[in-house]
């Protein structure tokens, strides 16, 4: 099989595999096919393409697979012992592309296996037949021929060398291997027949296990709870992480009455489905919501299980959370690992529940387990993670879906942050593709809609670190002697009134900050410098302005800071039309170009130049500075 065709093979055979979420969930398993590269020389060189670290199955590419040289991965199998260290060194000193991802950790044994395609997953059922103390029936028995199971031994060169070890003389009608506590493997020279056996033993376990389909959340029902005492929770989880960390109530009805039984200590106490799953999850929940406590019982775990190993102990906060009002809560540095804990447990909770009807529920003790979470490999990952500006915490902008509002929201999720945003526009709702966002439709003056976008932040996230009040009008310009009504009640609606419900509404998940709260207000150069017919917007603007000065000197005690940025000619807004700057410019005889940087610096001054501004303020680079005003406009020499 040429190069071309083996890859495309095994991207497509790969994908079907990672499709589904029974079997391969968040990055989990591995694939591999054999072929003939040929390499600068132009000898034939014998390879096996190895998917690479990182790289989803069910999304993979061409590029996520390492190509290998089988035979020295062969050489370095023989060795008698090798560190996890010395192991990828070899592996990607055995690549024949330098950019090419690390393959996985289970390199060698895919290179050991004699077919050409390799499928590994860790499929629910076959997790659940495995992970029993006692059972009735032997795992060969429900399987059938030619499988053959394996007592745990944690991957790589250890399971590796014991693979080769048990089938020292061949193969001979063995197609697939049971890894007890990990998962399955299949192989077969023809990649359909590879995956359509993977599905046939797992359909198999599935039938003696008396489920038909995994992971199911159920019905979504209505979160319950006061989203004050959630945040205050998840100021405690934070506190006990040492960051910020995001919090998600799940709405799965299974995960509620799994969380609402009453033995859900006894339940979940015996360990993760598979070993790899307690980097997401760790080796069990928190039930109820002492999260001290569990930092406690965490902490004297890694004591008992560190045997002397200087080891960078991971934070003792809980990763899932199973209350009987709450449900089930998830917890992660980013709402994307929030999210993989809560699929993860959700699928744990029905592994669990099937292990127990056959006999009981057994995973690996908490040796094993602790050996997967503290491994050298993944304590290197730790090492070199990077944290994001704004990782954990979580943001309310109004006036998200155009202008300002919507750039301080882009640049939010940018630095890691989840933002719910306020808008009555409802394309606000699809503004940003990204779990991190959600949209709330609404006007921002209306106490209902902001308590919606506040109990939308602490459900979805966990709280309120920062708030961006972007939201404003700016009425047609009409001197005071032709003032309407109607633009000047809508100028103080949309730019004062709500802006004090804004601090009034959010101020006590502000306060629970793990960082503390941080509020910052899109003012105007129009408060400092009014101009003539703009009496709506200018008064409107220095109310909001007031407000802002006062929320300073209130929410200190609280620990919140609360800032303004005073942007000027800011033209990349909906309010300016092409049509209205070639009137405006006119008015002055510039061109439009020249009318858009008239100020001291001639410079344009956008939308994300007002954005990066607020980033300041809504980040933590000025911890003792509060009731601040800054100019972002160029420089305006009636200001200055």
């Amino acid at each position: 099989m040429t190069d071309s065709n083996a890859i495309a093979e095994i991207v497509r055979v790969s994908r079907a595999l990672g499709s589904d979420p029974s079997f391969v969930l968040h990055g989990g398993g591995n694939t591999s096919i054999k072929g003939v590269s040929r390499d600068v020389t132009g000898a034939a060189v014998d390879t096996v393409w190895v998917k690479g670290s990182g790289w989803d199955l069910a999304t993979i590419e061409a590029p996520g697979f390492s190509p290998l040289r089988r035979e020295r991965l062969l050489e370095v199998l023989a060795c008698e012992k090798l560190s996890d260290e010395q192991m990828v060194n070899e592996i990607r000193q055995a690549s024949l592309d330098a950019s090419a991802p690390t393959a996985s950790i289970e390199a060698l044994l895919h290179a050991f296996l004699p077919a050409q395609v390799v499928l590994h997953s860790h499929a629910d059922a076959i997790v659940a037949l495995t992970n029993q103390a006692d059972r009735a029936q032997s795992i060969e028995e429900i399987l059938g021929d030619g499988v053959v199971v394996l007592p745990y031994i944690m991957p790589g060169f250890d399971l590796a060398r014991a693979v080769a070890a048990a089938f020292a003389d061949g193969f001979s009608g063995v197609d697939a291997l049971v890894l007890s506590n990990h998962g399955l493997f299949t192989f077969n020279d023809d990649p359909d027949a590879a995956l359509a056996r993977h599905r046939e033993l797992v359909g198999r376990a599935s039938q003696a296990l008396g489920v038909s389909e995994w992971g199911d959340p159920g019905e979504e029902e209505e979160r319950h709870g006061v989203p004050a005492d959630l945040a205050r929770f998840r100021a405690e989880l934070s506190r006990v992480a040492g960051r910020p960390m995001i919090v998600a109530q799940s709405a799965s009805l299974v995960a509620a009455e799994f969380a609402s039984r009453s033995d859900p200590v006894e339940r979940t106490a015996r360990g993760t489905a598979t070993p790899e799953h307690v980097i997401r999850t760790k080796r069990q929940p928190l039930v109820g919501r002492d999260v001290d406590a569990f930092a406690e019982a965490y902490r004297r775990y890694v004591d008992e299980n560190r045997a002397g190993r200087g080891i960078v102990e991971i934070d003792p906060a809980p990763r899932v959370v199973l209350d009987p009002e709450w449900g089930m809560l998830t917890a992660g540095s980013t709402v994307k690992d929030a999210a993989i804990a809560r699929d993860i447990y959700l699928h744990t909770m029905q592994i669990i529940a099937a292990a127990d009807r056959m006999s009981a529920y057994s995973s690996l003790d908490e040796r094993d387990t602790f050996d997967i979470e503290y491994w050298s490999l993944e304590q290197a990952k730790l090492a070199k993670s990077n944290v994001a500006e704004f990782e954990g915490e979580i943001a309310i902008v109004t006036g998200a879906a155009s202008g300002i509002g919507r750039a301080c929201a882009q640049r939010l999720l940018e630095g890691g942050a989840a933002v719910v945003g306020i808008d009555l526009n409802p394309a606000v709702t699809t503004a940003f593709d990204s779990p991190s966002w959600r949209g709330v439709v609404g006007d921002v003056s209306d106490a209902d809609v902001l308590k919606m976008a506040a109990d939308t932040a602490v459900r979805d996230f966990g709280g309120v670190d920062v708030l961006v009040i972007a939201a404003g009008i700016f009425p047609p310009s009409a001197p005071i002697a032709e003032l309407d009504d109607r633009a000047w009640d809508a100028a103080l609606a949309v730019n004062t009134t709500a802006v004090a419900r804004a601090l009034r509404e959010t101020h006590p998940y502000l306060a629970l900050a793990p960082r503390g709260g941080r509020v910052v207000l899109v003012s105007t150069k129009n408060v400092a410098a009014p101009g003539p017919g703009v009496a709506a917007y200018s008064a409107s603007k220095t109310a909001a302005a007031q407000l802002a000065r006062v929320a300073a000197l209130e929410s200190a005690t609280d620990g919140i800071r609360v800032n303004s940025v005073e942007p000027d000619a800011v033209f990349d807004t909906a309010i300016w039309t092409p049509e209205l700057l070639e009137k405006r410019a006119a008015n002055y005889g510039l061109t439009v170009d020249e009318y858009k940087t008239r100020n001291l610096l001639k410079m344009e001054v956008t939308s994300r130049t007002v954005a990066d501004a607020v980033a300041v303020f809504a980040g933590t680079a000025l911890p003792a500075t509060t009731g601040a005003h800054l100019s972002v406009d160029g420089g305006n020499d009636r200001v200055v």
